[in-house]
């Protein structure tokens, strides 16, 4: 089950998108512009290499791993109170409201029914695409991770190919390099 998660479409494109940026940034740019050899180079392709390896640790934590799940002997408490008919009333009206229509069983607060998982999820936060799973209970830890690390590995890349360009005086003389396209 959790390995069928990772053959959809936008899954893979992430993997390949995550491919296209690394090489890119260290056998293009980083190679160009420090050379591969020297101690810059090599501590500026180790620290993106640190960065990547965690985007996909996280991407694929948050991928596996189950949002939470509702469990089917779930009954919200309902405590006696003494105060009245009215209060009872209240506390039955409550309870239904928290009872799922599509699921047909109760559920905590927070909880939401996921229209693509086709089931409640704990602290349900959002049904993403790009992790072809609901950001939930269990995995929002790596879902924020995830977002923190690709968001800071972008961030290296671009300092990288900025410094690059800025680095080399690129003489084009009316053609366009292969690194100009990239």
């Amino acid at each position: 089950m959790k390995c069928q998660r990772f053959l959809s479409v936008p899954i893979i494109a992430v993997f390949l998108l995550l491919g296209f940026v690394y090489y890119i940034t260290i056998f293009i740019f980083i190679k160009d512009w420090a050379g591969l050899q020297t101690s810059a180079g090599l501590l500026n392709a180790l620290i993106f290499t640190l960065l990547l390896c965690l985007c996909v640790f996280s991407f694929s934590v948050a991928v596996a791993a189950d949002p939470g799940h509702v469990p089917s002997a779930y009954v919200p408490d309902v405590e006696d109170d003494s105060g009245g008919a009215s209060s009872d009333q209240e506390l039955k009206k409550a309870a239904e409201r928290r009872q799922c229509d599509k699921c047909s069983a109760y559920k905590p607060p927070r909880a939401h029914h996921c229209k693509v998982c086709r089931r409640c999820v704990l602290r349900m936060d959002h049904h993403c695409l790009w992790i072809n799973n609901c950001v939930g209970h269990w995995n929002y830890k790596a879902f924020f991770l995830l977002v923190f690390y690709a968001t800071s590995g972008s961030i290296y890349s671009m300092v990288m190919i900025i410094t690059s360009a800025f680095h080399k005086n690129w003489d084009l003389d009316g053609r366009v390099p292969l690194k100009t396209f990239y």
